[in-house]
Formats: C-alpha cells, sequence, structure tokens
C-alpha cells in the first residue's frame, strides 16, 4: 500500500549575487564616472567641466525645483539683471512648477546663453593653487638668484629712485583690482563658469601685487638707501599716477553690473594702462639700466593676463557679441562702454607719458608706446566684433 506525501509550503530558498556591481543598471558601464547633467563643449567632457559647470544648480537650466536660497530683497539664486548683457533665453518665462519636488519637466528652458560659456583656460580649485606655485616658485628663484650674484648692485642710481617711486606703486593697482573689482564680482555672474573664472582672475591679481610687495622688501634689504615707502607718496600725490589713481577708483564703483565691470577692467584698462606700463616702459627700460630682475616679476603678471585673464574675457564676452538673439543689443551696450572708458584710460595714459622721461636709458618714444598699445587694444576688439571707437584717435 503506498501513500503520496503532500510537498509542505515552505519559501524556497533563492540565493542572490550580492557582489557589488552584480547587477546591470544604465549607469553601470564607464560613463558612470562622468556626469552626465550638461552637454559639455566638445565631443568629450573634462575635468574641468565635470567640477565647475552648474555645481550650483540652476532652474533656469536644468534643476526643476527651483532655487534653494534668496536673498532678503525676494530675488533668488543667479539674478540676470545684475547686468545689461543679455544672452539667447532670457526673456523665457520661468517655468511652470508642478506638485512634488520633481516640478514638470521642461522642454524649453530659459537662459541658455549664459550656460554656453567655459573657460578656456579651464581653471578651477586645484589650477589655481597648482599655477600660482609654480609662478611663485619662479620668481623666488629668479630674485633669489640676483642676490646671490650681486645682481643689484649693478642698477643705475637713477633707475633705483624709479623703482622705489613708480614700479613699486603698481602693487596698489593691482590690490585695488584684485578685492575691489574681480573677488568684488565674483558671486555676480550669471553661472558658476563666470564666477569661477572672475575668482582665478582676482586670485592672479592679488598674487601679483604681493610679489611686487615682496620684491619691494627684497630691494629694501639689499640696495642701501632703497626707500620702500616711497610708492604711498607717488600713489597719493605724484601727478603722473592720479589719473590712473582715479580710473581705478571708477571702476570699483560701477554700479550693478558684473559685465560692465569686467569688461572696463579686462578688455580696455588693462591693454591701455597695464601693457602700456608694464611691457611698454618697464620691460623695455629696465635692461639698458643694468636691471635684469624686475622685467621677470613684472613679465609674471603680464602672462597671467595676456595668456589667462584676456582669454577668458574675451571668450565671455565674444559669446555675447555673437549671440543667436541678442547680439545686437550686447554690442551697442559694449559699444557704449567703449566710448565711457577708453577716453579716461587715454588720459590717464597722458598724465603718465612723463615716466618715459625719468630712466637714464630711455624706453622707446611714449608715443609709440601707446601707438602701440592702441593698436594691441583694438586687434582685441576685432576679435570681439566690436567697432574701434573713435575716442581712439585722441
Amino acid at each position: 500500500m503506498t501513500s503520496t506525501e503532500t510537498e509542505r509550503s515552505v519559501p524556497k530558498p533563492q540565493f542572490t549575487d550580492a557582489e557589488a556591481g552584480a547587477k546591470e543598471f544604465p549607469d553601470s558601464g564607464p560613463s558612470a564616472r562622468r556626469y552626465n547633467y550638461y552637454k559639455p563643449a566638445k565631443r568629450k567632457q573634462t575635468h574641468y567641466e565635470d567640477v565647475t559647470v552648474e555645481v550650483q544648480p540652476d532652474p533656469r537650466h536644468y534643476l526643476s525645483q527651483g532655487w534653494i536660497y534668496g536673498f532678503a530683497d525676494g530675488s533668488s539664486g543667479y539674478p540676470l539683471t545684475w547686468t545689461k548683457l543679455k544672452a539667447w533665453g532670457v526673456d523665457n518665462p520661468e517655468p511652470e512648477r508642478g506638485p512634488g519636488s520633481g516640478g514638470k519637466p521642461v522642454q524649453d528652458w530659459p537662459a541658455h546663453g549664459w550656460h554656453e560659456f567655459r573657460d578656456p583656460n579651464e581653471e578651477w580649485d586645484l589650477t589655481i593653487f597648482r599655477n600660482n606655485a609654480n609662478v611663485e616658485r619662479q620668481i623666488t628663484a629668479n630674485v633669489e638668484n640676483a642676490r646671490n650674484a650681486k645682481a643689484f648692485d649693478q642698477w643705475n642710481p637713477n633707475w633705483v629712485r624709479f623703482v622705489e617711486r613708480h614700479v613699486s606703486t603698481w602693487m596698489h593697482i593691482e590690490h585695488i583690482f584684485g578685492l575691489y573689482v574681480f573677488a568684488a564680482c565674483n558671486r555676480s555672474g550669471p553661472t558658476n563658469m563666470h564666477n569661477t573664472a572672475m575668482a582665478v582672475n582676482s586670485a592672479h591679481k592679488i598674487r601679483f601685487a604681493q610679489d611686487i610687495a615682496l620684491y619691494n622688501l627684497t630691494l629694501s634689504e639689499e640696495i642701501e638707501g632703497f626707500d620702500g615707502t616711497a610708492h604711498v607718496d607717488a600713489w597719493n600725490n605724484d601727478p603722473e599716477w592720479q589719473g590712473v589713481r582715479k580710473v581705478c577708483e571708477a571702476l570699483t564703483a560701477i554700479e550693478d553690473d558684473w559685465a560692465e565691470t569686467i569688461f572696463a577692467t579686462n578688455i580696455v584698462f588693462e591693454p591701455l594702462l597695464g601693457e602700456l606700463f608694464r611691457s611698454n616702459l618697464v620691460q623695455q627700460a629696465a635692461p639698458g639700466n643694468g636691471d635684469y630682475v624686475t622685467p621677470t616679476v613684472m613679465g609674471a603678471g603680464e602672462y597671467d593676463y595676456s595668456q589667462r585673464d584676456l582669454r577668458w574675457s574675451q571668450a565671455c564676452f565674444g559669446l555675447l557679441t555673437q549671440d543667436k538673439e541678442f547680439a545686437d543689443h550686447n554690442k551697442a551696450l559694449m559699444q557704449g562702454w567703449l566710448s565711457k572708458w577708453v577716453p579716461q584710460c587715454l588720459e590717464a595714459a597722458r598724465q603718465m607719458q612723463p615716466l618715459w622721461s625719468q630712466p637714464d636709458n630711455k624706453p622707446p618714444r611714449f608715443e609709440d608706446s601707446l601707438d602701440r598699445a592702441k593698436n594691441r587694444f583694438a586687434g582685441i576688439l576685432g576679435d570681439l566684433g566690436l567697432d574701434v571707437p573713435k575716442e581712439l584717435s585722441q
């Protein structure tokens, strides 16, 4: 006699693979190591973009929950009203938010144009320290070599007076720009990419001001009778510097427009006054007066501007003069800024003319130096698609 046993209803054990990564997810591939919430400028995204692009999410572009913070006056995030310049999509309305944290899907985000900007230098947190540290090591090595070789003993006495009174004065300008132009505008840009570039520009200026100050202290120790405080009196009282000082202080007082401040500083002041003094006076006159050290210090600041700070400024404003929607508006605005700032810079340059006659071994004529600066300036405007203002002929 046989009997059939009924199978007990017991849950069967299921063996699962608990190894990390065993299950395939959409982001399990190599792309998981890269962010995919933004469109890279080129075919492949860069490390700079990964650590910079929209680190603070922007609801005008991707984030659908709205800004997570605001200001006391009711404005939120990165107000586009902080400059009169416009980028395509700016006039599109804010996306309509739905219930819940996800909001509604948005097809056409406003303010696309601002997010096209990428710093061609690809500057971010690490590069600030790495690049500035490299510059400091080079300057320190140059100055120490000169100290050990007693190179300062070869300077013409009249050149010593020129350096203590006028070359050292340039630290005031770099200090003002570093703290009260670029650092002050740093938070005002419409995207993280703009603000990071301004922060790096600020670091360059502050470091260069420090370089000149430390160089001034070294010369005070190495050259007998070198007056390390003469630059203060020159900045406050010498007529050659009062025009430059006036423009510098005016640049810190531009109201409610970060773009005008950056444009007037990097596009107008620097080629017409900065390079005029640094390249066309100091670096031209120094070797003939026995000084091969000062050009290495000033050259570091010159490289910062010509190879880095000018590049990001041209990329920033160049996009706006070629904007899909507001190119004409932006060009007209920038031409107005040129008409405002070019005469002031040229007037300040004319007041600096007596400096060209002070060294024993003269640099090229002031008029030739100014013509070079004007040509350089005109080339920058041409690259931006702007017209050379009639004021440049003054």
